[in-house]
C-alpha cells in the first residue's frame, strides 16, 4: 500500500497530475491509493469515491454489451450490420489510403458486427493521421479527445459518417476508435433503447457500478475531478471543470470514450470478467463470451499495420491483449486499454489482477506515460 502510495506521490508531487487514484487487486487482497487533489486548486482532496471520465477503457464495458445481444440472439457476430445501420449497407472505400476521399470503389463485403468488435470495420485512426479520408473524422464526427458535448446525436452522426469513405475493406486491417461508436449506435438500434439506459440496466446496476454513467449528476459533482493537459510552459491548463461538459447528459453518447467512472467501479467490471462473466453469483456474460472478449484477433501483419498503437499487443473485443513480453509488465493475455484522459485499467487472467489507475492529466501530454509506466512497473512487481 505504501508503495503504491509513493509511486503516485512522486508525480503529484512534481505538480505533472494533480491526483491520482491507482488500484490493483488480486483475489480478495486490494491496494487502493488516492493521493494528490481533484482540482489543481487543491479544493478538495482525491478519494477513492473520486469520479473520472475514463475516456477509452469505456470500450471493453461496450463491447461486453454487444456480446449480451449476441448472448440473446438478437445479433450474431457474422451478420451484416447494414439491417440496423443502413448508412452502412453500401460503404465506398478510398482505393488506396493515400487516396483522396473522391477516389473511392465499392466495398467488396459488408461491415458484419465481428468487424465492429474487432475494430476492422475499415474506419477509425490509422498510424498515419495525415491521410486524406482520416480528415472528416475529426472535423465532421468529433473523433478524438472526448467532447461530448460537441458530438452531434446519432442518426446526424451516421448521416455523416455515411458520406465519408472506408479507409480499408471490411475486414481488412485493424483501424482504432470509430468501430466502438459504433457499436454503441447498434446497441441502441437492435434494442430501440438509449445506451445509457441499455448499460445501466444490463450491466451497471447488476455489477453494483453505481457512480457509471455518461454524465455526472448535479448530487456527485462534488466527487468529480477536472481535466487538464500540459501546457507549452509544462503547467497545466484546465480542459474540462467538475460542472463542465460531462455534468449533462450529451446527445451522443460514446461508446468509445463516453463514461465517467470510479476504480471500484471498473473494479467490479474486471473482476466480473475475471470469473468468466459471472458477479455475486448471477451471470452476467458466458464464458464463452469473455473468451472472445480477451482474446487476440488480429493477424500479426494487422498488429504490424497498428504501429505504436499496439506494440507487442493484439486487440479483442474493446480492448487491447498483450500478445509479446515485449515490456516488463507485459504479461501474455493481459487485455485492457488506456483512456486518453489519463486512464488505464486491465485484468491478468493468468494471475487473478484487475490493476487500474485513474487520473486528470491527458495522455498526450509528456507526463501520463511515464506516470502510467510507473504504475504498471508497481502492478506487476518489477
Amino acid at each position: 500500500m505504501g508503495e503504491l502510495r509513493d509511486t503516485l506521490e512522486s508525480h503529484v508531487s512534481k505538480g505533472s497530475v494533480p491526483g491520482a487514484v491507482g488500484l490493483v487487486a488480486r483475489g480478495d487482497r486490494v491496494e487502493v491509493a488516492a493521493v494528490g487533489s481533484a482540482d489543481i486548486e487543491g479544493t478538495a482532496p482525491m478519494g477513492r469515491d473520486s469520479i473520472f471520465r475514463i475516456a477509452s477503457i469505456t470500450k471493453p464495458i461496450v463491447a461486453a454489451a454487444v456480446m449480451m445481444l449476441v448472448e440473446d440472439g438478437r445479433i450474431a457476430l457474422d451478420d451484416p450490420v447494414g439491417q440496423w445501420l443502413p448508412e452502412l449497407a453500401s460503404p465506398s472505400v478510398v482505393r488506396t489510403p493515400a487516396a483522396p476521399v473522391d477516389d473511392v470503389v465499392p466495398a467488396v463485403r459488408p461491415i458484419t458486427v465481428f468487424h465492429l468488435l474487432s475494430s476492422r470495420a475499415g474506419y477509425g485512426f490509422p498510424s498515419d493521421f495525415s491521410l486524406p479520408a482520416a480528415a472528416p473524422l475529426f472535423s465532421e464526427l468529433k473523433q478524438g479527445p472526448p467532447q461530448p458535448q460537441t458530438v452531434p446525436a446519432p442518426d446526424e452522426w451516421m448521416a455523416r459518417l455515411s458520406r465519408i469513405p472506408l479507409l480499408h475493406q471490411p475486414g481488412d486491417g485493424w483501424l482504432y476508435n470509430l468501430s466502438s461508436d459504433l457499436q454503441g449506435v447498434l446497441i441502441a438500434r437492435v434494442t430501440g433503447r438509449p445506451l445509457p439506459e441499455f448499460l445501466a440496466e444490463r450491466l451497471f446496476e447488476p455489477l453494483g457500478m453505481a457512480d457509471t454513467a455518461f454524465a455526472v449528476p448535479a448530487a456527485k459533482l462534488d466527487r468529480f475531478t477536472g481535466y487538464y493537459r500540459t501546457d507549452p510552459e509544462g503547467g497545466l491548463e484546465l480542459v474540462d471543470a467538475a460542472d463542465g461538459q460531462w455534468s449533462s447528459t450529451p446527445a451522443f453518447p460514446s461508446g468509445a470514450g463516453g463514461l465517467v467512472s470510479t476504480v471500484d467501479d471498473w473494479l467490479a467490471f474486471g473482476r466480473m470478467l475475471l470469473a468468466e462473466g459471472t458477479a455475486g453469483g448471477r451471470r452476467v456474460l458466458m464464458p464463452e463470451s469473455v473468451r472472445q472478449m480477451t482474446a487476440n484477433h488480429l493477424t500479426p501483419s494487422e498488429r504490424a499495420s497498428a504501429g505504436l498503437f499496439l506494440e507487442g499487443m493484439g486487440w479483442g473485443f474493446g480492448g487491447a491483449v498483450d500478445v509479446e513480453a515485449v515490456q516488463l509488465w507485459s504479461v501474455p493475455g493481459r487485455y485492457g486499454w488506456v483512456g486518453g484522459t489519463g486512464t488505464t485499467a486491465h485484468i491478468t487472467p493468468s494471475t487473478g489482477a484487475v490493476t487500474i489507475m485513474l487520473s486528470q492529466l491527458e495522455m498526450g501530454g509528456p507526463s501520463f506515460p511515464a506516470l502510467m509506466r510507473d504504475f504498471w512497473r508497481y502492478a506487476a512487481g518489477v
